[in-house]
């Protein structure tokens, strides 16, 4: 197997005939998956989604992938072909439409339907092309073949990439679930087609490759759900992710079997079960939705709701529940479902938001206490299944954080794919198909671009590393005025400090020691403000070091006169 290397260079031109494969996100990550595919000059991109922020990361909303490498070449975009509705595969299309906004998109109905909604929002109206399993698209050089894959969201489609220098299969998200809700199976029978022409590389899925056997069956809720809307007495409040009409569809038909109304809760949730039911992916029985206005007129055991916040993000309906701030107040006998799977980082947030809705009466129905979520990604009995009729030349794990990828290499070398023809590769490193064989050629810049309110990218990481400083260590401002002349102080210092656990009146015995560097340093000839600025802040700090262990942000001022 290839490794990533820190040392890796640019990747060079791209050889005549040779197709490149570079990876701007989805590599070591949940989230952010974004793929360019590089042939004779022109670019296909396979997806571009966001990754939600973890709370090292304070303030910001969403992380996108870095374009710096294509910013130059958008001109070159044949298209982007997005696998799936769900965030982390379309929620970054606006941004990259914003810099030039006639790319075509290119999916399957739901698919388009969703991004063309979010993109309303950015007033953008993209070019679309629709397609279906079975559908084959010339896009540029790059000949697309698109397969039925099985997911937690319908319509999710992979893709079979052909170019002269071989035949590039992208799965996307999938399972291989053999009693999906909506009857759409993963079209084994074309992979097994694809397997016999030949696969040159194959990029896989890799979520759940640690996890044996194979995932169960999405239907397996409706029989847990059922029972939870059986005992429960009062409301009952679902959050789910927004675009999970399976799961959505499941908690409709327990809600219409024992005679409750639904209302959705939250602007995603509503805009995406509304697309769904339109286009006829959500089945709803007539007169089971109400608007949420129309829940006062209902009796508590009558009432469901269905909301966002199942990752315990701060504003989404179910945090603010949690915390007293929304219009919507649990109460003693309320029962809450979490539906969804608990994604790496979000673990503390959701235990909160379980802690607070508990601490109002309510009874918490989750993952670890019932089941009442199953993974939308294959498990490694599948990926092993799925190897042995794809029969790769060339293997390229994807989607899934580092223990994720080295288990699914793992996978297909007990399947047979050679050890030097399995890249482990991470975000922003090339890799070439070239006569057969797929190896690394280079690395892209391909860091972290934050979204924060109406900023993207204006936040670094140092300045994030500032914000971990002031909400773990506080801040102490420092301000005094020093003669331009002398050097010598004329008022002050005056101390503050918040958030430091500091008292103002502690600072007291730091004075003098300010007074002896600024002292020492007019008679040095020391008198740039700057200088004294850091001068204070090396004293106050040490100080603060020395007799509380910590270690705040410091801000000096000083003012000549």
């Amino acid at each position: 197997m290839s490794h990533p290397h820190p040392e890796l260079g640019p990747p060079p031109k791209l050889a005549e005939g040779g197709l490149r494969v570079t990876p701007l996100g989805g590599l070591g990550e949940i989230g952010r998956n974004m793929t360019v595919f590089e042939f004779g000059g022109r670019l296909l991109i396979v997806d571009c989604g966001v990754l939600f922020p973890e709370e090292e990361q304070p303030g910001i909303d969403l992380i996108l992938p870095d374009f710096t490498s294509i910013r130059n070449r958008l001109n070159d975009i044949e298209g982007i072909v997005l696998t799936h509705g769900h965030e982390d595969h379309i929620g970054a299309v606006p941004y990259l439409l914003r810099e030039k906004p006639d790319i075509p998109l290119i999916g399957s109905k739901l698919t388009l339907a969703l991004i063309e909604a979010k993109l309303q929002e950015h007033r953008i109206r993209p070019y679309t092309l629709e397609v279906r399993e079975g559908n084959r698209e010339r896009v540029g050089p790059f000949d697309c073949e698109f397969i039925a894959v099985n997911h937690s969201i319908p319509d999710a489609l992979a893709v079979a990439i052909r170019t002269p220098a071989g035949m590039v299969v992208h799965t996307g998200d999938f399972k291989m679930d053999q009693l999906p809700l909506d009857h759409r199976l993963t079209d084994l029978t074309t992979f097994a087609r694809l397997g016999e022409e030949g696969i040159d590389l194959l990029l896989t899925d890799s979520t759940n490759a640690e996890v044996p056997g194979f995932t169960p069956h999405e239907r397996d809720i409706s029989s847990v759900l059922r029972q939870v809307f059986g005992g429960a007495r009062k409301r009952i409040i679902v959050a789910s992710f927004a675009s999970h009409v399976h799961r959505i569809q499941q908690v409709l038909d327990a809600a219409h079997a024992y005679g409750r109304r639904v209302a959705f809760v939250g602007r995603s949730m509503v805009r995406n079960m509304g697309i769904a039911r339109d286009l006829g992916y959500l089945k709803v029985p007539a007169g089971l939705i109400v608007d949420v206005k129309a829940l006062d007129d209902l009796p508590d055991e009558e009432v469901v709701l269905v909301c966002t916040g199942s990752q315990g993000e701060p504003m989404a309906a179910l945090s603010r529940m949690a915390n007293r701030d929304h219009q919507i107040r649990i109460v003693q006998g309320d029962t809450v479902v979490l539906a969804s799977s608990l994604i790496p980082g979000n673990e503390n947030s959701v235990y909160r938001v379980i802690n607070g809705l508990t601490r109002w009466g309510a009874n918490v129905v989750h993952k670890g206490n019932a089941k009442v979520h199953v993974s939308g990604h294959a498990s490694a009995g599948e990926l092993l299944y799925f190897y042995n009729i794809c029969k790769p030349k060339n293997l390229m794990p994807v989607h899934g954080e580092w223990r994720h990828l080295r288990a699914n290499a793992e996978l297909g070398a007990l399947t047979g794919v050679p050890h030097d023809h399995i890249v482990i590769a991470e975000d922003g490193v090339a890799v070439d198909l070239i006569d057969g064989r797929a190896r690394i050629s280079g690395k892209v810049q391909a860091g972290y671009v934050y979204v924060d309110g109406l900023s993207v990218g204006d936040v670094t990481e140092s300045s994030l590393k500032d914000r971990r400083i002031l909400g773990e260590e506080g801040i102490i401002s420092v301000y005094l005025v020093v003669d331009s002349t002398t050097g010598k102080i004329t008022s002050g210092p005056h101390i503050q400090a918040r958030g430091s656990g500091i008292e103002d009146s502690a600072f007291a015995g730091v004075m003098p020691k300010i007074d002896d560097a600024i002292g020492r340093a007019a008679r040095d000839g020391v008198l740039e403000a700057y200088q004294l600025q850091q001068l204070i802040r090396r004293t106050v700090g040490k100080w603060v070091s020395d007799n509380y262990r910590r270690r705040p942000m410091i801000l000096p001022v000083v003012v000549e006169v």
